[in-house]
Parts: C-alpha cells; structure tokens; sequence
C-alpha cells in the first residue's frame, strides 16, 4: 500500500457513494493512519474538484507520519541510537509516505472534528491537539473545527473512542 494508493482507492469509494447517496451527507471518518488518508482525500477533493466534503472527523489523529513514528512505542528504544531519524523516520519519506495532515488542514474549509483520547498509547493526544490548533489557526470560521478529548479514567487509549456512549451525540 502507498499514500497516493490509499487517496485513490477512497476517491474512488467517494464518487461511488455519492453517486448512490443522493442527496445524502457524506463524511470522512479517519482513525489513526486513516486521519492521514481523509485529510489528503478531503484536501484532494476541494483542490482538484472544487468539492467539499460534508465534514471530516479525525479520530486518534496525528500531524504527519514521520511525528507519529517518532513517538509510537515499537520506535522509543531506538529513538536513543545514533541515525534514528535517517534510517527510521527518513525511510518514510524515501518510500513516498508523508500523511500531511497537518498541511492538508491548513486549506480545507469543511467542519473538522478532531477526537483523542488523553490515554492512547500510540499516537499521544499532544499530536492530536497540535493538528487542531494547526486547523483552528488556519480556518477562517474557527467554528468549524472542534477538539474533543476524552479523559483517561474513560480508558478508551487508542481504539475504544468509538465505544463511548456519547460519541454519536458529540459527533452530531
């Protein structure tokens, strides 16, 4: 799989669903690598087409990848060696893998909804709250982009937000 593989294959799943939807709201609903792949497509959509999404949300999101792997927890006993960001975090880049998210926010103009849990061990709430106030910088209607944290005495870390009761009254 590469970056520009997964945008294709979800503008793809796109046309299909809104050829099908009607008049249907469409969102995109990113969860952890998948944040990076909604932001390029919903950056994608409004850049090349003219088209915006209805909203993205962004769930256990990150700023780019190379942030995320640098503080993913397979990579701290490595992070201390000599070459970490060459041989580790700049092999990303060689292999054409970037997840902007942090620069695709910067132009979309749809409603964000960034969520994170204060637990998740995978991807730190801190990069979550960087990508919002990366977007809520660069929105003109900061109304339009919402940060929700859930604390960590919810135990939700990285894969549970969606088990949260509240969720859909939050997201709506």
């Amino acid at each position: 799989p590469t970056e520009s593989g997964f945008t294709t294959d979800v503008l793809a799943l796109y046309d299909w669903a809104k050829a099908r939807s009607g008049n249907s709201s469409i969102l995109f609903w990113g969860h952890s690598l998948g944040t990076g792949i909604a932001t390029n497509v919903a950056r994608k959509l409004q850049e090349e087409r003219g088209v915006q999404v209805d909203a993205v949300v962004l769930e256990s999101p990150y700023t780019n990848i190379r942030d995320a792997a640098a503080h993913i927890p397979i990579t701290k006993i490595y992070r201390q060696f000599p070459g970490f960001g060459y041989l580790i975090l700049d092999s990303l880049a060689l292999g054409n893998m970037f997840f902007r998210s942090d620069e695709n926010v910067k132009v979309l103009a749809c409603p964000l909804l960034i969520l994170h849990a204060e637990d998740d061990d995978m991807v730190p709430s801190h990069l979550g709250r960087k990508l919002f106030e990366t977007a809520h910088s660069a929105y003109k209607d900061k109304t339009k982009v919402k940060f929700i944290t859930f604390p960590e005495k919810l135990g939700l870390g990285h894969d549970y937000i969606s088990f949260n009761p509240e969720l859909p009254t939050l997201v709506k």
